[in-house]
């Protein structure tokens, strides 16, 4: 009787040791966990923050810790300038770009700006957060991608949020802070993310002949110095009870720079405990 063939061993698929990965907001809540998984499945990271000191002393830990060639790197993506810059010196460094997990996004200098209500909502705080969350992103996009379109492929991972593709229930932030402020999701930080993920589709599409696959990841409310009320009242609203931890975000980025994602392009992975089944 004939053996039937050896089925493949698949646990190669998600090494990311051959594969150099620009973070931008490298060292915020997510960014900083996204690092860290992706050291550890063996890629190269380059940590893109605003403070170069910063990045460098967080790319140097994860060197440390999971013994692959990181570099810290400060890049304004407001700036179109400093994305060029950015990505030619990654470029000279490891010769390409395999992964870009474009998360950088802004909260505004002026929280009592950010957080005011759509009436009295200000347009110089609007552009502000658009030119980093939708401007920024697009720009990061156009220069890594470019490379990676004429490199042979990759994979962007773009981080949206749930806000982006249902509205907030207005009633969860009664008496709800954040780090002792009170708080709520402003429209210019829905719209934003909305954006990310009808720019992802668009990107997928335009550079799938190119091998590069583009696709959103949207985190539902991640814990982060919110007071107990609105980690209830937000809790309440999920399936699965609670908030998410900013850990949890991290196997779908994994898997989305890995080649066991090498089919997905184009579409918004949510990880929200199930919020939007509701």
């Amino acid at each position: 009787m004939t053996e039937p063939p050896a089925l493949p061993d698949y646990r190669g698929l998600f090494d990311l040791s051959e594969k150099t990965a620009v973070v931008t907001g490298g060292c915020g809540i997510l960014g900083r966990h996204f690092c860290a998984g992706l050291a550890a499945h063996g890629a190269q990271v380059v940590v893109v923050d605003l403070d170069q000191e910063a990045a460098q002393r967080f790319a140097d830990a994860l060197e440390d810790q999971f013994g692959t060639g990181c570099l810290g790197l400060a890049c304004d993506v407001a700036q179109p300038a400093a994305i060029e810059a950015m990505t030619a010196r990654v470029v000279d460094r490891f010769g390409g770009i395999q992964v870009l997990l474009n998360n950088a996004a802004s909260k505004s200098s002026d929280l009592e700006a950010f957080f005011a209500p759509v009436e009295e909502y200000s347009q110089t705080v609007w552009r502000e957060i658009m030119a980093v969350n939708v401007d920024g992103l697009f720009q990061v996009a156009r220069a890594v991608g470019g490379v990676m379109a004429g490199n042979g492929g990759g994979s962007i991972i773009q981080t949206a949020s749930v806000y982006g593709v249902v509205a907030p229930d207005q009633r969860i932030y009664q008496g709800s802070q954040y780090l002792g402020r009170p708080i709520n999701t402003p429209p210019v930080y829905s719209t934003s993310k909305a954006a990310v993920i009808g720019l992802t589709r668009h990107l997928a599409a335009y550079w799938g002949a190119q091998g590069v696959r583009v696709n959103a990841l949207t985190p539902g409310g991640v814990e982060s110095g919110q007071n107990e009320a609105f980690k209830q009242r937000y809790g309440a609203r999920v399936p699965l009870g609670r908030m998410a931890r900013a850990d949890e975000m991290v196997g779908a980025v994994v898997w989305l720079a890995s080649d066991a994602a090498s089919y997905v392009t184009g579409q918004n992975i949510i990880v929200d405990g199930g919020l939007t089944a509701w």
